[in-house]
């Protein structure tokens, strides 16, 4: 594993019972980097992300053959704690799911879960997370209202907010912008160029615009297979397969 991996995938085949969903993917995922994944639907994107912080675990009949990697460690090994797992490697999906509570509620849910109960402690938590969300500044004074009283994009930076208050290294983000309007979405580009300062960022995205835009690196799927991997202005200026060039041109997909 080189220095600046975070995660790193050797070998890694993902069935859903009998199907094979993913095959032989190897790949690794730089600290501080945003890394998009693309592809045309149902060709692994999502399942890789899930298989990134053993999310697919809850679905009956899944088994993943290979290794993944989260700072040299093997997180499928029998030793590891899937839930802290999931604390380390946060996960933002693709409709905004806030929880029917006040935003303040929302945010210190799964903290008070781990056992955080002192109070300016939590406030101090939730200020941070929703600044860092980009959010304080429009819920400052809403912090007992009903989360479900916000727009979709002021719900997803929530979520967002959410998921960064558990202190995690790296956040997965299932084309978090597809249920959004043009302006919540060009916000949540701003926010993940913000974050990945002090966050790893995948991001599974339809959008080949915002790959281009926000991304570093870019994998192509195809049918459960990694096309190509490569820096992101490679790929959509000059990529080394010819079928990813077609789906980028719009030939496929």
């Amino acid at each position: 594993m080189d220095g600046n991996s975070i995660i790193e995938l050797k070998n890694v085949n993902f069935f859903y019972s009998h199907i094979r969903a993913l095959s032989d993917i190897n790949m690794d995922f730089e600290k501080n980097r945003v890394t998009a994944l693309i592809g045309p639907s149902g060709c692994g994107k999502s399942t890789l992300l899930r298989v990134l912080n053993r999310m697919n675990d809850l679905i009956d009949g899944t088994r993943v053959e290979g290794e993944v990697l989260f700072e040299g460690r093997n997180i499928y090994d029998h030793d590891v704690d899937p839930v802290d797992t999931r604390r380390r490697i946060g996960m933002v999906f693709q409709k905004p799911n806030p929880f029917p509570k006040s935003i303040f509620n929302n945010v210190t849910y799964a903290p008070k879960l781990a056992g955080m109960s002192n109070k300016s402690d939590l406030e101090f938590l939730v200020e941070e997370s929703l600044k860092q969300a980009a959010l304080w500044d429009e819920v400052k004074d809403l912090l007992d209202k009903s989360a479900m009283t916000l727009s979709g994009g002021q719900q997803q930076r929530l979520c967002i907010a959410r998921a960064l208050a558990m202190k995690p290294d790296v956040i997965l983000m299932d084309e978090p912008t597809s249920a959004l309007d043009p302006i919540s979405t060009a916000k949540i580009e701003d926010l993940i160029d913000e974050l990945k300062r002090n966050y790893t960022i995948i991001i599974v995205t339809h959008n080949m615009q915002q790959a281009a835009r926000i991304s570093s690196k870019t994998g192509f799927f195809y049918l459960g297979k990694l096309i190509e991997y490569n820096a992101t202005e490679k790929i959509f200026t000059n990529p080394d397969v010819k079928q990813t060039e077609d789906y980028i041109t719009g030939r496929f997909g």
